[in-house]
């Protein structure tokens, strides 16, 4: 059986601190993550998902109510989404080109873009993800709960997601989730959303 494996970390552990501790990814990647990769591998054994690409097997999940394999797939993809939206302080730079001109014409302006992507991650009730998307050449921002992901809907591209579920930030800021927000939306990595606009990606990297 081939296996799908857990994807390495674009950096250190304690590359993201203070905003995000290395006690916390060690638990969060290294636990959590980890764990979704493991059930699912269990999961899939011996079934027609065995072997496929990760996408493909949250797509199908879904479209056929498979919710245990969906769950399971989707918390992977998304979390390597995730942790592949994120750069150590500093290194995230700005949009640039063509994704420039679709925050200008969506938002206004890139500090109003964030000020959006912050505001629907901090409003999700419950446990969930907030993301920048494109589709059709234009960005805008929605939240989803849980596993749920942009992926399974065709044409839309996935640019960046911040993770609202408690696990993600609750041992380094507790229960203020917006305080949370509003200080990892400042390690997002727009170099990397640059690059995905306008070009679907065929992995949670989207590079």
């Amino acid at each position: 059986m081939k296996e799908l494996v857990l994807e390495a970390l674009p950096y250190a552990e304690d590359a993201l601190a203070p905003t995000i501790s290395a006690r916390t990814i060690s638990f969060h990647y290294g636990k959590h993550h980890a764990g979704y990769v493991k059930t699912l591998n269990g999961l899939i054994a011996g079934t027609q998902y065995e072997g496929r690409p990760l996408e493909e097997i949250v797509r199908t999940a879904a479209a056929r109510g498979d919710t245990a394999i969906f769950n399971n797939a989707a918390q992977t993809w998304n979390h390597t989404f995730y942790w592949n939206s994120l750069a150590p302080a500093g290194k995230g730079g700005a949009p640039s080109g063509n994704l420039q001109a679709a925050i200008d014409a969506a938002f206004g302006s890139f500090d109003a873009c964030r000020d959006a992507l912050a505001d629907v991650a901090i409003k999700r009730f419950g446990s969930g993800w907030g993301w920048l998307v494109a589709e059709g050449g234009k960005v805008s921002v929605e939240s989803t709960p849980n596993a749920e992901t942009p992926i399974v809907r065709p044409g839309v591209t996935p640019l960046l997601v911040v993770d609202v579920w408690e696990h993600a930030y609750y041992l380094d800021w507790q229960n203020a989730r917006a305080d949370y927000v509003k200080a990892v939306v400042g390690l997002l990595d727009w170099n990397a959303a640059s690059s995905r606009f306008g070009t679907p990606s065929s992995s949670a990297t989207g590079k």
